[in-house]
């Protein structure tokens, strides 16, 4: 029996990475074999790919450089983690997917929707979440979050506009694709977020 593809997607600042740990937790609880894991990196190839693409260049990053550097992580990530643990059984639950290369390199950054449609069809055929929470929460909260842990990275250079559009991405994508995304109001704190998560979970799963 295949295992269930859980993603998070969002802002920054709006908790996925929390929220991801608690949902892995859950499962197993459930008795699931659980695997967690982050976009982009989740293997050793694809950690790598990330730490290059999310530094400072003195002579800067195109959005497409960006985006193949994503797509490229991606490809490494699902060959050598999530599909072999999907066909094993085994759940996994990933902070970060396709869904914010859409956001980032094509809403925030102005990347062409066929050529990200192009790299999606190449490195994932058949692949899709079976659930994916879209945390949800004002850009300037979710910036004063993200600086309030020491998040930093080349994306926080980006001015305010540049969030706004990936939120707005986020939300259109979640609306054309009811049946996969859920919406979770992320402002409140991190118990009351995931108790509304939980009562997705309980329903669809």
């Amino acid at each position: 029996m295949r295992g269930r593809f859980i993603t998070l997607e969002g802002g920054e600042g709006s908790g996925k990475s929390t929220q991801a740990r608690r949902i892995a937790d859950w499962l197993r609880a459930r008795g699931r074999i659980v695997v967690l894991t982050r976009e982009p990196g989740g293997t050793p190839l694809a950690e790598a790919i990330r730490t290059l693409a999310l530094q400072r260049w003195d002579e800067g990053m195109t959005p497409t450089t960006e985006l193949l550097l994503m797509f490229a992580a991606r490809s490494a990530h699902v060959h050598a983690l999530i599909e072999p643990h999907l066909a094993a059984g085994h759940d996994v639950v990933c902070d970060r997917f396709v869904d914010s290369s859409y956001a980032y390199q094509g809403a925030g950054k102005g990347v062409d929707v066929r050529h990200l449609a192009a790299l999606e069809a190449l490195v994932l055929p058949k692949l899709k979440p079976d659930l994916t929470f879209v945390l949800d929460l004002p850009v300037e909260q979710g910036l004063r979050r993200a600086h309030a842990r020491g998040q930093n990275n080349r994306f926080e250079d980006e001015a305010r506009p540049f969030f706004e559009r990936v939120r707005e991405a986020f939300l259109a994508r979640a609306a054309d694709e009811p049946q996969r995304c859920v919406v979770i109001d992320a402002r409140a704190d991190a118990d009351t977020v995931f108790d509304a998560i939980v009562a997705v979970l309980e329903q669809r799963l």
